[in-house]
């Protein structure tokens, strides 16, 4: 697949608020622990993992433009295009990051990308696909493609937080629970991972990120073990919810639960409503899609 810059979504950034609280809650706390990847794309490099993929896709994309690399290490081209996105990020300095995600060793985060070819490269926006390209590409190349991701959509987006690069290294260190929940979360133990969450909120009950990464471990888990009946109206509509956040597009997921219950009645209505709240508090109050879905409720029930 060429590289069509014309694919890019001008309108990205519309509709996103200013500052980092766009993103996911419990991506910032579970990503809080995820060191990036050593090279020369330092933090603005890193490895996708399903503890990470809604900060990604959510704050770092609302911030500035994510690359995001869906490769496999059995395949050279993989290899060689995760080497050339690293020197960019470096060359970058803060104003794109590249996220790698390893197809084997992730294979659920990567299906959320509809992957069918390695390796698969997605620019994403403000949570958004802009345009993506299959295969290997000269530097110079990528180069050109990335500087016009920078250009055309990087000032509809918020900018790094703080307006520093690698700002992460300015922050407190996270509790080793943390980064502890993270490897759980990676190696796809996520009760375990649960379970580390409320050892830390048993020490910190306020700790709002904490509680935010543990309910979107829970959300990993619900969607994974639940398989709705067909002809189960309501357990479809929080399902299709549950993946559609997990996938990026939470106001469409936060738009079908309102759908729901505008026509549901009686316990299946509280039932819906109840999910609904509880996605809201995967993100910040003040995050423009909740405020927007909440005024959209209002109508939708009264």
């Amino acid at each position: 697949m060429v590289l069509d810059l014309s694919q890019l979504n001008s309108s990205a950034g519309k509709g996103q608020g200013s500052g980092s609280g766009n993103g996911s809650g419990a991506g910032q706390a579970a990503g809080a622990g995820q060191g990036p990847s050593a090279g020369q794309g330092g933090a603005n490099f890193f490895t996708v993992t399903e503890a990470n993929v809604q900060d990604v896709v959510m704050k770092k994309s609302a911030e500035v433009p994510v690359v995001v690399l869906i490769g496999s290490p059995r395949s050279p081209a993989s290899e060689e295009l995760k080497q050339t996105l690293q020197e960019l990020a470096g060359e970058g300095r803060g104003t794109f990051a590249v996220g790698y995600l390893d197809a084997d060793a992730t294979p659920q985060v990567a299906q959320l990308f509809g992957v069918r070819d390695l390796p698969t490269t997605v620019a994403l926006g403000a949570g958004q696909p802009l345009t993506s390209f299959v295969g290997a590409q000269p530097i110079d190349a990528l180069r050109q493609w990335v500087n016009a991701l920078v250009q055309q959509v990087g000032p509809q987006l918020s900018g790094p937080a703080g307006g520093a690069e690698d700002a992460a290294e300015n922050e407190p260190p996270a509790d080793p629970r943390i980064a502890a929940a993270e490897d759980q979360l990676a190696c796809g133990d996520v009760d375990a991972a649960i379970e580390t969450y409320n050892q830390v909120l048993d020490d910190d009950p306020d700790n709002t990120p904490v509680k935010q990464a543990r309910d979107s471990a829970a959300l990993i888990k619900r969607a994974r073990d639940t398989e709705p009946a067909a002809d189960d109206e309501i357990g479809q509509a929080l399902h299709k919810a549950d993946m559609a956040v997990l996938g990026g597009n939470v106001e469409a997921a936060f738009q079908g639960l309102i759908g729901a219950i505008s026509t549901a009645a009686g316990d299946d209505k509280e039932t819906l409503k109840q999910r609904l709240f509880e996605l809201f508090d995967l993100f910040e109050a003040n995050d423009p899609r909740v405020l927007n879905a909440r005024t959209n409720l209002a109508s939708a029930l009264f």
